[in-house]
C-alpha cells in the first residue's frame, strides 16, 4: 500500500505520531505489536486529525470488529464467498463530484433468513477495507446508498440497519458523507421516526430519503449504475476480483489490541486525560437513543404478518402524483404533498408566516412562495434586503494609494472579508485588491468575488490567482457592452500566444467556443520560481445588454461546465490540494463584481444546498453573500432570476413535470 507520509502536512504527521504513541502504549500492555503507520493515518484522517476523536473511533472500531466477528475473512469459501456473489453490497468504480467513493446496498437482494448479521457485515467491511486503500477515499469519504427499489418488508432487517449505521457513523475509519435512502416503500415511510436522526445536526445534513429522479441531484448520472438512473454498467465480479488481488485482510482487521471482553474496551480514551467529553462511545447519547428508537419503531410497526398486505392497499391509494405547483386537487392536500416532500430532509430552521415561507424551504414550499409573492412580491422582498445597512467597513479600500485600484468608487471591498496579496512589510498598501472571499454551501471561501480587472491591476489579479491556488476563473460579462468598457483584456485572447503581467506569464493553450460561453485553457507561470499551473477561464457571453437572460438553461449549463472543470482540475492537482474537497476558491467577476457575480454565486450555492438537503433558501443565501461582498445581487431582476432559474433547474433534473406561473406578472428592469 502507498506510504501516506508524502500526502500529509507537518502538522498532520505530528498528530499521527501522538495518536500512535498512545495507541501503541496500550497495545504493548496487551502484548500486541505496533500499529501500522498507514492504519493510524486512516483513523486520524477520518476524524480530521483530532487525536482525541481518532482515539474514540479506533477503540469503537476494535470493539465492533471483535463483537461482530469481522476478522479472518475468507472470501474464497462459503459463507462469505456466497454473500459477496449476491452483489447486495458493492463499491462503484466511479466517484461523486467531490471525490467521495460511492457504495450501494441493494435491499431486495438481502434475505435475513438466508444470511446472518456476521456474514453480511463481513461482506460489507471486507469491501470497504479495500475501498479505503485509496487516498482519495480517505480524504473525500464515502456515500452510502440504501437502494430500496423493489424491496419488500421480508427484505428488511431493522437490527442489521442499526448495526450498519452505527458502524459507518462511529466505528469505521472513513468519513461518512451521505446516506441516501432511495425509493423507500410506504411501509418504510409510515413509521418515519428516522426523522429523529435528522434532528441531530450532523446526521440531519447527511441522511436523505430521495426518489430515483432526485438521486441525480446528489450524484452525477455518469457516476451511477443504470439500475439507479445512471449510465454505468456495473461489473461486480470485476470489483470482487480487484478485492481479492488487493488482499486487504490484515490491515484494519488487526484487533489484537482488543481486550478479551468487549465491555472493557473503553480503557483507551478514558485514559486519555479526560480529552473525550463523551465516555459512552463514538455516538452521543442522543444519537444512540434516536437510532434505537428508529429501529425499534420500525420493528414494532411491522411485526405483524398481515402488515405487508395492508401496506399494498395503502400504496395503491397513495400513488405519488406530480401536480402543477400552483394547482390543487381535492383528494391530495397541500399538507399531504409537503409531508411527502419532507422525506428529503428535516430542518428546524424553517419558518413560516402568513405571507409565505421564509428561510429554508422544501421545493413544494418554494413554489408556493413564488405563487403567493409573484414578481412584485419578490421585488418588495429584494427591497427589504437592500434597505438593510451595510455590516462592515471599507477603510483599506478608501486609502489614497488604493483608490485608483477600484473600478467604481462606490463598489469597494469589505475589510473583514477582503483578499490580501502578499507584499513587502514596508509597503502594506500593496496587499489590496478589490476582491472578497465569499462562502458557498458548507464551504468557507468557496469563491472570490472581484471586479473586472483594470490594466493597472492585471498583475495584482494574476498574483491573486496564483496565491489562492485557484483553478477556475468565471467571467460573466464581455469586455465591452453597449460601447462601454466592462473589463480589461487581462488574458491572451489568441491561441498559442502569451503575455507577461508583473511576475507572471499567461499562455493561451487553447480555446473552445460553445453556444453561450467560451472556454480558454491557460498556463500560468510564476517567473520567479519558474513553476507553472493550468487555469481554466470560462466566459459567459449570453447575458443580454439589458435585463437578465430570458431562460436560465444557458446559465445552468454554464454553471455545470464550471463545476465540471473545477472537478477535473482538482483531480489533476491530486494530493497537492489538502483542504476542502470541492477545491480552492473559484474566482468570479463581471464588471463591478456584485451583480452578475452575485447572481452566479447565489445560483451555485442554492443548487448545492438543494442537491445536499432538498432545501432552498434564496433570501438567506443572498443576505449571507452581501455580508461578505457588499451590494451583491445588484438589481431586483437578478433576485427574481435566481428564483426562476432554480425552478428551471428542478425541471431539467426531473424533479418537476410542469410549472404554472401564468400570473407571475412579467416586467423588464435593467440589470448590470
Amino acid at each position: 500500500m502507498e506510504d501516506m507520509s508524502c500526502h500529509l502536512t507537518p502538522r498532520e504527521e505530528q498528530t499521527v505520531k501522538e495518536f500512535m504513541e498512545i495507541v501503541n502504549d496500550l497495545r504493548l500492555r496487551r502484548n500486541a505489536g505496533p500499529l501500522q503507520w498507514n492504519t493510524a493515518v486512516k483513523f486520524m484522517m477520518a476524524r480530521k486529525f483530532e487525536v482525541h476523536r481518532a482515539l474514540a473511533l479506533y477503540e469503537a472500531h476494535e470493539i465492533t470488529r471483535f463483537k461482530e466477528g469481522l476478522v479472518r475473512f475468507d472470501p474464497q469459501n462459503n459463507p462469505l464467498k456466497k454473500e459477496l456473489e449476491t452483489g447486495k453490497f458493492t463499491v462503484l468504480p466511479t466517484r461523486d463530484s467531490t471525490g467521495a467513493a460511492i457504495t450501494i446496498f441493494t435491499a431486495n437482494k438481502h434475505f435475513p433468513l438466508n444470511s446472518s448479521h456476521q456474514v453480511t457485515l463481513q461482506g460489507l467491511v471486507y469491501q470497504l477495507d479495500v475501498a479505503l486503500h485509496s487516498v482519495d477515499t480517505q480524504r473525500c469519504g464515502i456515500i452510502f446508498i440504501y437502494n430500496m427499489i423493489g424491496s419488500k418488508y421480508v427484505n428488511f432487517d431493522y437490527e442489521l440497519c442499526q448495526k450498519i449505521l452505527s458502524l459507518l457513523k462511529g466505528a469505521y475509519p472513513a468519513r461518512l458523507k451521505k446516506v441516501l435512502i432511495v425509493a423507500a416503500p410506504m411501509w418504510f415511510k409510515a413509521p418515519f421516526k428516522i426523522l429523529r436522526l435528522f434532528v441531530r445536526e450532523k446526521l440531519r445534513e447527511r441522511v436523505s430519503m430521495v426518489n430515483l429522479p432526485q438521486l441525480s441531484l446528489h450524484i452525477p448520472r455518469g457516476s451511477l449504475p443504470w439500475e439507479l438512473g445512471g449510465i454505468l454498467r456495473l461489473d461486480h465480479n470485476a470489483w470482487l476480483l480487484h478485492c481479492l488481488k488487493t488482499n486487504s485482510n490484515g490491515d484494519l482487521c488487526d484487533i489484537s489490541s482488543i481486550p478479551t471482553s468487549p465491555s472493557s474496551g473503553m480503557i483507551l480514551y478514558q485514559s486519555y486525560e479526560g480529552m473525550m467529553q463523551n465516555g459512552n462511545g463514538p455516538l452521543s447519547d442522543g444519537e444512540m437513543e434516536d437510532l434505537g428508537e428508529l429501529t425499534s419503531s420500525v420493528h414494532e410497526k411491522h411485526n405483524c404478518e398481515e402488515r405487508e398486505k395492508e401496506v399494498e392497499v395503502v400504496k395503491k391509494q397513495n400513488q405519488d402524483t406530480m401536480l402543477s405547483p400552483c394547482s390543487t386537487r381535492a383528494d391530495i392536500s397541500v399538507e399531504d404533498k409537503l409531508r411527502d416532500a419532507s422525506s428529503l430532509t428535516s430542518n428546524p430552521e424553517r419558518d413560516s408566516s402568513k405571507d409565505g415561507k421564509k428561510g429554508n424551504m422544501l421545493l413544494e414550499e418554494f413554489i408556493q412562495h413564488l405563487c403567493q409573492k409573484g414578481r412584485k412580491g419578490l421585488y418588495e422582498e429584494y427591497a427589504e434586503i437592500k434597505s438593510k445597512p451595510l455590516e462592515g467597513t471599507f477603510n483599506i479600500a478608501k486609502l489614497k494609494p488604493n483608490q485608483p485600484k477600484n473600478r467604481y468608487s462606490d463598489v469597494l471591498s469589505y475589510d473583514h472579508s477582503r483578499v490580501k496579496l502578499t507584499c513587502p512589510a514596508d509597503q502594506p498598501s500593496l496587499d489590496y485588491i478589490n476582491a472578497n472571499y465569499v462562502d458557498g454551501f458548507q464551504q468557507e471561501k468557496a469563491f472570490i468575488s472581484t471586479q473586472g480587472p483594470l490594466p493597472k491591476t492585471f498583475s495584482d489579479f494574476w498574483q491573486m490567482v496564483w496565491e489562492q491556488k485557484s483553478l477556475v476563473i468565471v467571467m460573466t460579462t464581455r469586455t465591452i457592452e453597449r460601447s462601454r468598457g466592462k473589463c480589461g483584456q487581462y488574458w491572451p485572447k489568441q491561441e498559442e500566444t502569451s503575455v507577461n503581467y508583473g511576475d507572471f506569464n499567461i499562455f493561451n493553450n487553447g480555446v473552445e467556443h460553445f453556444k453561450d460561453f467560451i472556454l480558454t485553457s491557460l498556463v500560468l507561470t510564476d517567473l520567479k520560481t519558474e513553476t507553472c499551473r493550468e487555469v481554466v477561464h470560462l466566459q459567459f457571453i449570453s447575458w443580454p445588454d439589458y435585463g437578465v437572460p430570458h431562460s436560465a438553461l444557458a446559465m445552468l449549463t454554464f454553471r455545470d461546465k464550471v463545476r465540471e472543470q473545477q472537478a477535473q482540475a482538482l483531480l489533476v492537482l491530486g494530493t497537492e490540494w489538502k483542504d476542502h474537497p470541492r477545491g480552492p476558491p473559484i474566482i468570479v467577476h463581471c464588471s463591478a463584481g456584485i451583480g452578475r457575480t452575485g447572481t452566479f454565486i447565489t445560483l451555485d450555492s442554492c443548487i448545492q444546498q438543494l442537491e445536499a438537503t432538498g432545501m432552498i433558501d434564496v433570501r438567506g443565501t443572498v443576505e449571507k453573500i452581501r455580508f461578505q461582498r457588499a451590494h451583491s445581487i445588484q438589481m431586483p431582476d437578478q433576485y427574481v432570476f435566481c428564483h426562476l432559474a432554480l425552478l428551471e433547474y428542478a425541471l431539467s433534473r426531473g424533479l418537476l413535470q410542469d410549472i404554472d406561473l401564468s400570473g407571475f406578472d412579467d416586467s423588464d428592469s435593467e440589470s448590470e
